[in-house]
């Protein structure tokens, strides 16, 4: 493991052992879901409170990771994970019922990329054999949170984007598998002055655009070195200013996607401006993604997760909304 220009980390011995993802109704639907591990068929996840059944999605994906993989809990060195809760609550509460070490994260929705970030600087150490990378959301424990309960039925903006119900997570490894994690780039906050918290994609963009430019100056790659470059959750106007952003710097992406607007059926589906939240990234990238990577239909993808750095306190002051994005880039093991 080695720094490489400014912001970015070249990885010698990280690989994907095992990953799983576990939905709710909406997801399971949408145009991936075949591909999806687990799933309920409301939000409930059979609980009583909706942060115990994101609880339920991330021990679910828990249990069947370890299983694919052969592991027992024993085997798992580390957990890092994190969600949307106020002091990441869900994996805290998730983390207490396992007898594994466990560094909780906050990254808005980044996390699913930063925990691997974070996961493989203790694998390519030697620090640790096996690490478990994990996060959440929850449509309900969100929109409680960042917005307005369900049961107000206020209405939204097309802009709106529609949290994921989902829980994604990897266990990275020092044995060698099919999939490598090869470079990472950290992101910096970046300010756009943006303040419509009804249209965090647009908030997000520049964020996603200047971490996606630091990594090819770093490692001297043009765009079509990979065959997927995939943001996490700009959905449908994020996406198109993400592009615009970069097409103003003579950067052309090839072949681009966005996990927001790939988890959902924007037309027919009613989940507006396309899919957001921690949860969205996590289910994509462990679920779709990987299944190309490993049927060697795509062999090189830069997965691009963005997060909104904002509260509701700091949205009722008019404060305006930075943004922040972090990279990992996947690549098969001929």
């Amino acid at each position: 493991m080695k720094r490489v220009g400014k912001n970015s980390i070249l990885f010698d011995n990280v690989y994907v052992l095992e990953t799983a993802t576990s939905t709710g109704p909406r997801e399971k639907k949408g145009p991936i879901g075949e591909y999806i591990d687990k799933d309920y068929e409301n939000l409930n996840c059979l609980e009583k409170s909706w942060e115990k059944a994101e609880c339920r999605l991330q021990k679910d994906v828990i249990e069947i990771s370890l299983k694919k993989a052969s592991l027992e809990e024993k085997d798992l060195d580390l957990i890092v994970s994190g969600d949307l809760n106020n002091q990441i609550v869900v994996s805290s509460f998730t983390a207490k019922d396992y007898d594994i070490p466990h560094i909780g994260i906050y990254g808005a929705c980044t996390t699913s990329i930063l925990s691997l970030i974070v996961g493989s600087n203790y694998i390519d150490t030697k620090t640790f054999n096996n690490v478990l990378c994990l996060t959440s959301s929850h449509y309900a424990t969100s929109e409680k949170q960042f917005r307005f309960p369900t049961e107000y039925g206020g209405q939204k903006p097309d802009t709106t984007t529609t949290t994921v119900t989902g829980s994604g997570a990897t266990i990275i490894t020092n044995q060698k598998t099919t999939i490598k994690i090869t470079k990472a780039t950290i992101g910096k906050v970046i300010d756009a002055e943006y303040k419509d918290a009804q249209d965090l994609g647009k908030a997000m963009a520049p964020s996603a655009a200047v971490t996606l430019k630091q990594h090819l100056s770093d490692f001297n790659l043009p765009a079509s070195y990979y065959d997927l470059i995939l943001t996490g959750d700009l959905s449908l106007g994020g996406s198109k200013v993400f592009i615009d952003i970069l097409k103003e710097w003579d950067i052309i992406i090839p072949n681009y996607n966005d996990c927001g607007l790939m988890i959902y059926d924007l037309n027919n589906q009613e989940v507006f401006s396309g899919g957001s939240g921690c949860g969205c990234a996590g289910v994509v990238v462990n679920s779709y993604i990987m299944a190309l990577l490993r049927k060697k239909i795509l062999k090189k993808v830069l997965v691009i997760t963005t997060g909104a750095l904002m509260n509701p306190i700091s949205t009722a002051q008019k404060e305006s909304i930075p943004g922040i994005a972090h990279a990992v880039a996947f690549e098969v093991v001929e």
